[in-house]
């Protein structure tokens, strides 16, 4: 077809189109070339004229302008054939895939976000328009970041099909350094004492290589605000900084900054007024507020108030308040009088409250802890603590909340609760192997969320080197509504403690019986626990050690003195517990206190009571969490009370307390503590023709003694742990809940009150095995709460689908006589 006659000609957006003739005319076709992703439809959608339409000079310019506006087209020409309009298009090409390389500051998922911000994206049309400016917008971030010397090219390839690869390449560069920071203008304080409270340094010198002296824009604006703070604090209420330069050297590997200032006078403060509505806490407020008359202003007294005032407000619901503080200031007095307007907005209710995230635990397990009801009132603090008690929970990793607008409606909310759980107990099958209890074989199952109800239910069979037991428990933590738990437990055991793995004096014990236990909140933080056991034990002793005279002497069958040691017990129990963790595994805030007592009741075989006292603190060192400081003691002591047949009732040595493995780590399993003393009856030789072969025994105060190489524990104990929770290396934060390594200093000892030196201070001891001729410890006196022990170490613990795993590397820094080291250990399931 020939072309007639060129209608219009002109340039937009780097393309040329032919001028149009200005007469109107009547539109009787519309024809469109080089379409080949864009449907046809869609291209003459956007047209602002049909066929048949009369049309001038005008509405082609306009629909020029219109197809551009799609953001479809790199190119548009547009002729007239007679009452024929042909538009020639040149279709944007397609992105076919985007690479990086030289990012080092910049995740890559951090720059595709940001390209999807400029619609450049896989699959999407390419506006080469807008490619410089996402290269100065990224140069431009590097200067923030003080890497002046960085540039940011990117390199488009053509493909067949009109198709692009795009290549963003980055040259960093070094990140140049502060070389200098001047301050102009203080009189008041020196440079020094400015300076030491920002975070910028200037020109470190070489060893203070953990430190950075490296400039970022937005970290010098941090620092303008805490010096404009530091003033203020101090009543400086005119203080300002007149103006800030930062000059970068030619080689832009340095930066100098100034800053020049205008310190002023101090002011105190004239008088506090409110002006709003106080929701009737008008007299709670005066009293508690921190800013008085006549006292020197202070920035950030008066920024505390109102927060303190809006998180009042959001108790009873005003989650919207407004609270700012209006001075009035008299430069000739250098007093000022403050306003602190409130206005409290509309109370907000919440309308429904939605639980996410929980595939395996019942919505009614999370919805009895929450302490933010529905119907009622917005409560920061409640909405705060429902969130704590959840993350408290074994079995929920992290737990996140957001309020959601109803809309249309100003006064009311919905609130999300999203929650990600985490392994909640363990199904034990095959072989195992943990140091020092060699390798074992096990079945069972223990699950802290058994069927997502949030009861704890376990049944376990377990045999190792020493050990053979069975063991049922269940827990319902809400027995009833008001939180009050139940729960039972059947058990039988058969241990042989003569393995030397067990580090255990030897002995046989047989033990079976059943319990009960309740518990009662007293509030959001504490607890009481009650409960009641019938055990019924069999003991064969094979080794006769001196410390078990009197258990020897209260429990003897004088008619068959060598037969097994048969006793039952009633045992009742009362504990307390405070807890405001902020987790209930791998805790990084808050504090747990925790006390109990046993004891047996009169009408038992033995009796006895055993306490014990645990403490832990956590202390984020950072604002996620990912460092934090625990320190931990714990305490326990038992013995006996009454007496029988002359003797006094002393702590059963199956109660003993006993360090090394997991509470004191880097020793082995149950090493630490009182040793078993042997003592051996020094005889003389019979006269010729007696019986007594072995000849008669000699005085007692003859005797020799030997200390064996296993422990026998005590009846006290105390240790102490230091722990510093640090992130672990090469691991992804979304695991940070699940695996934590931290160092680690534990220093304890385990003694035994009732233990008398003075017993064996005339005696000869034997410090060599009769048999093996291997070395034996030399007495120490087992009495003394000072012999105590030190390591150091790292640990890193996991939480796995088989259960919690602990790993431990220690060194010994302080051991006593008879202590075995244990540099490396390994257990499954740790308590943490």
């Amino acid at each position: 077809m020939t072309i007639k006659r060129l209608v219009a000609a002109m340039l937009l957006a780097s393309a040329s189109n032919s001028v149009l003739a200005e007469e109107s005319f009547t539109v009787q076709d519309i024809q469109v070339e080089g379409l080949q992703r864009v449907a046809l439809g869609a291209a003459l959608n956007n047209l602002p004229f049909n066929v048949g339409d009369t049309i001038n000079e005008f509405n082609l310019s306009r629909s020029i302008r219109t197809l551009y506006a799609a953001g479809h087209f790199d190119d548009i020409k547009v002729f007239r054939d007679g009452n024929t309009i042909i538009y020639r298009l040149r279709e944007r090409p397609t992105i076919n895939a985007i690479e990086f390389d030289g990012n080092k500051d910049i995740k890559e998922e951090q720059l595709l976000e940001s390209l999807s911000g400029n619609h450049v994206e896989v699959g999407e049309p390419l506006d080469k328009t807008i490619l410089k400016s996402i290269e100065n917008g990224l140069t431009e971030f590097y200067h923030g970041v003080g890497k002046y010397q960085a540039d940011v090219k990117i390199d488009v390839t053509y493909l067949p099909r009109n198709r692009v690869n795009l290549k963003i390449k980055f040259e960093e560069g070094d990140a140049a350094s502060v070389r200098q920071i001047n301050i102009v203008g203080n009189k008041l304080f020196s440079d020094e004492e400015l300076l030491k409270n920002i975070e910028s340094k200037q020109d470190l010198p070489w060893w203070r290589f953990m430190s950075s002296d490296r400039y970022q824009k937005q970290t010098l604006k941090g620092d303008i605000e805490k010096i404009n703070s530091y003033y203020l604090d101090r009543g400086y209420l005119r203080f300002n900084i007149d103006s800030e330069q930062v000059s970068v050297s030619p080689d832009k590997t340095s930066v100098y900054v100034t800053l020049n200032v205008n310190e002023g006078e101090k002011y105190n403060i004239k008088s506090v007024k409110f002006v709003g509505d106080l929701i009737g806490q008008d007299e709670f407020i005066t009293q508690v507020l921190p800013l008085k008359e006549g006292q020197l202003y202070n920035g950030a007294l008066v920024t505390y108030t109102e927060e303190s005032i809006a998180k009042l407000l959001a108790r009873f619901g005003y989650a919207n308040s407004k609270v700012r503080t209006i001075p009035q200031i008299n430069d000739d007095t250098k007093e000022v009088d403050l306003t602190i307007s409130v206005d409290p907005g509309k109370r907000v209710y919440v309308r429904r409250i939605n639980m996410q995230g929980n595939s395996s635990t019942r919505d009614e397990v999370l919805r009895r802890e929450l302490r933010q009801m529905e119907g009622a009132w917005l409560s920061n603090d409640a909405l705060e603590l429902s969130k704590q008690r959840i993350q408290r929970l074994p079995y929920i990793e992290n737990v996140e909340f957001e309020t959601i607008p109803v809309a249309g409606e100003d006064d009311l909310i919905d609130i999300g609760f999203k929650v990600k759980e985490q392994p909640s107990g363990s199904f034990n099958a095959g072989i195992s192997y943990g140091n020092y209890m060699g390798l074992s074989f096990q079945i069972g199952v223990q699950q802290e969320n058994f069927f997502g109800t949030g009861n704890s239910a376990g049944i376990s069979l377990n045999t190792n080197k020493y050990q053979k037991s069975i063991s049922a428990t269940y827990t319902d933590p809400y027995f009833t509504l008001d939180g009050v738990s139940l729960g039972g437990q059947v058990f039988y055991s058969d241990t042989d403690y003569s393995s030397a793995s067990s580090n255990l004096e030897a002995y046989n014990q047989r033990r079976y019986g059943f319990g009960a236990n309740i518990g009662y909140p007293i509030n959001e933080y504490n607890r009481l626990n009650f409960g009641a056991n019938y055990v019924v034990n069999k003991i064969n002793l094979r080794d006769d050690y001196d410390q078990l005279r009197h258990f020897r002497a209260v429990l003897k069958d004088e008619l068959n003195p060598d037969a097994a040691f048969h006793f039952t017990n009633y045992e009742l129990s009362a504990g307390w517990v405070r807890s405001t963790l902020n987790r209930g595994l791998f805790p990084t805030a808050g504090n747990y206190l925790g006390a109990n007592i046993k004891v047996t009741t009169p009408n038992s075989d033995l009796a006895f009571f055993k306490t014990s006292f645990e403490g832990r603190n956590y202390i984020p060192l950072s604002n996620d969490h990912s460092w934090s400081f625990l320190s931990k003691i714990e305490l326990g002591y038992g013995n006996g009370y009454g007496s029988k047949n002359g003797y006094d009732y002393t702590l059963p040595f199956t109660e003993n307390f006993y360090g090394g493995g997991q509470n004191i780590r880097g020793f082995e399993s149950r090493i630490i503590g009182p040793h078993a003393i042997f003592r051996y009856a020094d005889t003389v030789p019979g006269l010729p023709g007696d019986n007594m072969s072995n000849g008669y025994p000699n005085s007692p105060n003859n005797d020799s003694y030997q200390v064996s190489q296993r422990s026998i524990g005590g009846n006290a104990t105390a240790v102490v742990t230091l722990e510093l929770i640090t992130p672990t290396p090469f691991l992804s934060d979304d695991y940070r809940n699940s695996v934590r390594t931290s160092l680690f200093i534990d220093a304890g000892n385990v003694w035994d009150t009732e233990f008398d030196m003075a017993r064996y201070a005339d005696l000869k001891q034997i410090q060599y095995a009769q048999q093996s001729r291997q070395a034996q410890p030399l007495l120490i006196d087992y009495s003394d709460p000072s012999l105590f022990r030190a390591t150091a170490g790292v640990s890193l613990q996991w939480i796995s689908p088989m259960g919690p795993l602990t790993f431990s590397l220690a060194k010994i820094l302080k051991k006593q006589e008879g202590d075995l080291q244990e540099n490396f250990s390994f257990n499954i399931g740790t308590t943490f």
